[in-house]
């Protein structure tokens, strides 16, 4: 009995692979079970396994453990799917050749990362407070690019330490990064961590030299609040050293997003922009306009990366999908990368499913960007 009891267990858990999750706690364990997938499948085969040989509830329960072991492994089949068109449509879109690195591979799931080391900064000071950023040097010899990693939380918590793995991968590959803190809700609201964006690409440039960065090619990388941040940040500075933005679930359309709140059982998204945005949308519309990244783009922004899980239950995925139908209309090149398994946060396994699509994409996306010819 109480082998059935916990496989029935591990069944409703595995729905999370399939179905968004309906509570806080339920999200963050999505994100454990679409992106360790193995993991959650090898628990459930372990308790199927062990109780073949016993008469009661047997078959029920066998029957029961094979479908959740199945519900468990669908993600990577469904990686396959992505990665099959993956690779061909990015290189097409981002005029690039095609390379031998698949997108997505049974055997990366095991692999690990190792962190590498990092200087902590202070990029800007102002009256009230300063700001740091942890800086990971290129492996590579060289004036390198440089991405700029803007963090999430809500805009109101987090900081620069927040899924530091992408950091050293990166910089592995010969990127100069820069993960950054910003100034957060409610104290500061928009659109000071724009302004504090600007700043860290000013004290970048200034320090260029020492840090063996071409300041002609920085691209800006930001996660859930931080990706509104790197959209709205790159889509109004009209800086011209800034070659692309990469979206990982972010909120593009503000306006929209206030008037469709998330489940509250999830968060109270409402209450998150009215701290945000100095108020609600009947009283401020003009700052959920402005903080709107969608509202901003036109025929000279730069091109994007849009990387978002259909089963995001933080930002809705119809942002990315408003995102995209507005970049096309201008015609500006970008890639919209759909993983319809994956929650928001998903990229916390740098190695699991969505993890490994998602950097597979970031990796031809940086490529294209920077060493694009004006």
């Amino acid at each position: 009995m109480i082998r059935l009891l916990l496989i029935i267990l591990f069944f409703l858990i595995s729905l999370l692979a399939i179905f968004k999750a309906p509570a806080y706690y339920l999200w963050l364990l999505a994100i454990g079970v679409t992106e360790f997938p193995l993991l959650f499948a090898g628990i459930t085969a372990l308790l199927t396994l062990s109780g073949i040989w016993i008469q009661k509830y047997q078959l029920i329960g066998t029957i029961i453990g094979v479908v959740a072991i199945l519900i468990y492994l669908s993600p990577i089949v469904r990686a396959y799917v992505v990665a099959s068109g993956l690779k061909h449509d990015i290189n097409i879109d981002f005029a690039q050749s095609d390379n031998d690195e698949n997108p997505f591979s049974i055997t990366k799931l095991f692999a690990g990362n190792k962190p590498l080391s990092y200087k902590n900064i202070q990029y800007v000071k102002y009256a009230d407070t300063s700001l740091n950023l942890d800086y990971y040097p290129s492996q590579i010899i060289g004036k390198k690019p440089c991405i700029i990693v803007i963090h999430g939380g809500s805009w109101s918590s987090g900081d620069s330490k927040q899924l530091p793995e992408l950091n050293s991968h990166l910089a592995r590959l010969g990127y100069n990064v820069a993960a950054i803190d910003y100034r957060m809700a409610p104290k500061w609201q928009n659109p000071a961590p724009v302004e504090d964006v600007q700043s860290a690409v000013k004290y970048l440039s200034k320090h260029a030299d020492e840090l063996n960065i071409d300041t002609n090619k920085f691209v800006l990388l930001g996660r859930s609040a931080g990706a509104q941040i790197a959209l709205l940040a790159a889509y109004t500075l009209h800086d011209k050293n800034i070659k692309g933005i990469i979206d990982f679930y972010g909120p593009a359309d503000m306006v929209w997003g206030y008037s469709i709140p998330s489940n509250p059982l999830i968060m109270d998204s409402r209450a998150v922009m009215r701290h945000y945005l100095g108020g609600p949308y009947e009283k401020v519309p003009q700052n959920y306009f402005n903080s709107s990244p969608i509202e901003f783009v036109d025929k000279n922004s730069p091109p994007t990366l849009i990387i978002h899980g259909h089963s995001d239950v933080l930002v809705a995925y119809e942002h990315s999908r408003r995102l995209n139908e507005k970049l096309n209309r201008f015609g500006i090149k970008h890639y919209w990368l759909k993983l319809p398994w994956a929650t928001h946060g998903f990229d916390y396994n740098l190695n699991g499913p969505g993890g490994q699509l998602s950097t597979y994409a970031v990796e031809r996306f940086l490529s294209a960007v920077t060493t694009a010819t004006p």
